[in-house]
């Protein structure tokens, strides 16, 4: 894998760590009822999932120019991420709707 595809492999596994812990971070504040905290954790989950795409649009882009993307490790490793991160952001937009429904109901209650 030459330097700017493992540039690029590198930066996915970066981004896509960033947006997982992100989308945790969500999770944890909508539990706490920080509702405001956790939106800005999502927007910045998506933010960071966007910064990973386009890294792997990149590696994505060469193959389809005709210069092949040596499978490795590590981009096995930064593929893994990224749809860990992808799973991890959805369900975290979920789980903040559900305890923001929650927190709803125990306010009417």
């Amino acid at each position: 894998m030459d330097e700017a595809k493992y540039e690029n492999a590198m930066q996915i596994i970066l981004h896509a760590g960033n947006a997982r812990s992100a989308a945790l971070m969500a999770i944890d504040d909508a539990a706490e009822g920080d509702f405001t905290a956790a939106d800005a954790h999502l927007v910045e989950a998506q933010n960071e999932l966007r910064d990973a795409h386009e890294r792997q649009f990149s590696l994505i882009q060469s193959e389809v120019n005709g210069a092949p993307v040596d499978v490795s490790v590590i981009l096995v490793h930064a593929q893994d991420h990224l749809s860990m991160a992808i799973m991890a952001g959805d369900l975290a937009e979920r789980m903040v709707e559900m305890h923001r429904r929650l927190a709803r109901l125990e306010a009417s209650a």
